[in-house]
């Protein structure tokens, strides 16, 4: 492939939460596909010293984190890096509407990632979408966005990646129901007595995914899961009858969509997120990710 189609082809990210679980397994694919992508933003937490290693490896436009010590530590760490260092939520808008950025990986944890999401909207860019309080806290206005400003909003999370992907072509009027798995956490099938004795470190041990601590939390309770639901209703335009929930504790089956003929169809993989990370980044496309194929 020679320059110019590269400069042509190549889509060009900022990835808000880089440091988080989905923020690392994006520039995971990411490394392993340089022909496809280049890092033009990225927005950090308190993981400084990732961080700085994500911007040696990338070499970003800009990177924000949180606060101005922040900022001031990590250019102390970065000696005649180019990439512009900024911080506190102005620095988040502007990773979020960089420039030269086509598309923005949302991968914030909690509602904190809602206005850079807003600002990359407004900007005209593409979302993948891996904050769900997003939807949960403003999706009639998100999603009214997105029409307005006439972006893509392409889902992160596996349960809404598997809906997206058995959704293709078929149409919405046809759709009986989308069921949304669950593999129901670490205390799935546990007595309401033997609930009381539960620590922390039992809830973070989630026996199929490797996520961030709020997530795992979020899994182990449930909630994770009413928040799902409700971000379904708002990407997939389906009022809260037409989606169910079942457990499914091997996480192999993603999510499913029956349609009104009695047909189910299915996603289905091994618990890795690089596989719906990548097919967010690449959508209509599918690429590599090194994901293990399953055994069936």
């Amino acid at each position: 492939m020679n320059e110019r189609l590269m400069r042509i082809v190549m889509k060009k990210l900022a990835v808000l939460g880089s440091t988080g679980s989905i923020g690392v397994s994006t520039l995971d694919i990411v490394a392993s596909h340089r022909d496809k992508f280049e890092i033009v933003a990225l927005t950090g937490g308190n993981n400084l010293k990732l961080l700085k290693n994500q911007i040696e490896e990338f070499e970003p436009q800009l990177a924000a984190v949180i606060s101005e010590d922040s900022a001031r530590q990590l250019r102390a760490m970065l000696p005649g890096s180019k990439t512009e260092i900024l911080h506190g939520v102005p620095g988040m808008i502007a990773a979020a509407a960089a420039k030269d950025a086509t598309m923005v990986v949302a991968a914030i944890v909690g509602a904190a990632g809602l206005v850079p999401t807003v600002a990359a909207i407004r900007a005209g860019k593409d979302i993948a979408l891996a904050n769900k309080e997003t939807l949960v806290t403003a999706g009639h206005l998100i999603i009214d966005m997105v029409k307005e400003r006439g972006v893509r909003l392409l889902p992160v999370d596996s349960e809404h990646s598997a809906i997206f992907q058995s959704l293709q072509g078929h149409r919405n009027d046809d759709v009986q129901r989308i069921i949304l798995t669950a593999s129901g956490g670490p205390f799935f099938k546990y007595p309401m007595e033997k609930l009381q004795q539960v620590s922390v470190d039992d809830a973070l041990n989630h026996p199929n995914w490797s996520m961030g601590r709020k997530i795992t939390i979020d899994s182990a309770t449930m909630m994770n899961k009413g928040l799902e639901v409700i971000e379904a209703k708002w990407l997939f335009d389906l009022p809260l009858d037409k989606i169910s929930v079942v457990i499914h504790p091997q996480s192999i089956i993603h999510s499913l969509v029956e349609y009104v003929d009695g047909c189910v169809i299915a996603q289905l993989g091994v618990p890795d997120m690089k596989a719906p990370i990548a097919y967010a980044l690449t959508y209509p496309e599918r690429v590599p990710t090194g994901v293990q194929g399953l055994d069936l």
